[in-house]
């Protein structure tokens, strides 16, 4: 089967891109780990503004009744760009997650509006201590939630926490559509941050000099940058294919959970590559917390295992064979 973005796909991307840029995510993100957390939530609003965050809410309810291969396009741009926040929560998993418990009115049209919102299928859940709602679902229910301690991750702008039921919204709650949903938002957040890091350190190359020459012509540099090149580009395909089995454009037959697995293994795998080999191009000074690349190092490391670790995602995929 043969796949090809189209124009709309190509704007979208264009327009979070856009939007992104002029908003600077980067020094936004230096003031929420400073716990002013009001420079992100602009950005937020911003980006419902353009329906991305509606984009799999319903029209009835302030959405735009998009599909997942319009979430994974703009998930790669977000991913580019490092912005901090619940973003696979509110934008991907609860709106999947509300629909199949039959969640309907505020709830929804909240989170098209930008509203911060996380949610945990285990205790633990990203982001807690900066969402304005938190839900968890335990035991096949749906409940709002208080916020036990809050923990600290490697990523600076990523804490987690113990969530506690409280209000119950719905019970016999099938969650695995929206964990899938978040695997697969993760999964293009990843490959962004992977192409943005390659990017970094492209242009790094360029611009330093050793013995009279770009660090870039160097075939051992080349060499580097050039497998981080390959994984980002074997990785995205996996990652378009596992959109359009979510949407149900695949055969029948087509076994949809193995490829959402397999497309976060493959994007976890570029963006690691990439973190490595563009710490290596810079040098020291990717370490430091001036510089955006440690941005993207730390939030590569800790979406590795967010929604689904390498190695149970694996065993999903050799399981499956």
């Amino acid at each position: 089967m043969e796949f090809l973005l189209s124009d709309v796909h190509d704007d979208l991307a264009a327009t979070v891109d856009a939007l992104l840029t002029k908003a600077d995510v980067a020094s936004r993100a230096r003031s929420w780990i400073d716990g002013d957390r009001r420079p992100v939530a602009e950005v937020f609003v911003a980006l419902a503004e353009t329906g991305v965050n509606g984009l799999l809410i319903d029209e009835s309810s302030g959405g735009s009744s998009a599909g997942a291969i319009e979430l994974v396009v703009a998930m790669e741009q977000i991913g580019r760009h490092a912005l901090p926040g619940p973003v696979v929560e509110s934008i991907a998993v609860l709106p999947v997650l509300f629909r199949s418990a039959e969640v309907t009115g505020p709830a929804l049209s909240d989170l098209a509006e930008g509203l911060f919102a996380t949610v945990a299928v285990a205790p633990m859940a990203p982001l807690a201590p900066t969402a304005d709602v938190t839900y968890i679902v335990h035991d096949a229910t749906l409940s709002t939630a208080t916020i036990g301690a809050p923990y600290p991750t490697v990523d600076p702008t990523r804490w987690v926490a113990e969530l506690i039921p409280a209000e119950i919204l719905a019970a016999g709650v099938d969650v695995d559509d929206a964990v899938d949903m978040g695997t697969l938002a993760t999964a293009a957040q990843l490959l962004g941050l992977a192409d943005a890091m390659l990017t970094l350190a492209a242009e790094y190359a360029q611009a330093r000099t050793q013995f009279g020459r770009p660090i870039g012509s160097f075939q051992a540099v080349k060499h580097h940058l050039a497998d981080v090149a390959i994984a980002v580009e074997m990785a995205r395909p996996l990652v378009h294919a596992a959109a359009l089995g979510v949407d149900g454009l695949v055969p029948e037959g087509t076994d949809v959970r193995r490829d959402v697995a397999a497309a976060k293994v493959a994007a976890g795998d570029a963006a690691y590559l990439a973190s490595r080999r563009a710490l290596q191009v810079l040098g020291a000074i990717g370490y430091t917390a001036e510089h955006d690349l440690s941005l993207y190092l730390t939030k590569t490391r800790a979406l590795l295992t967010a929604w689904g670790t390498p190695a149970v995602l694996r065993q999903r995929i050799l399981e499956s064979l």
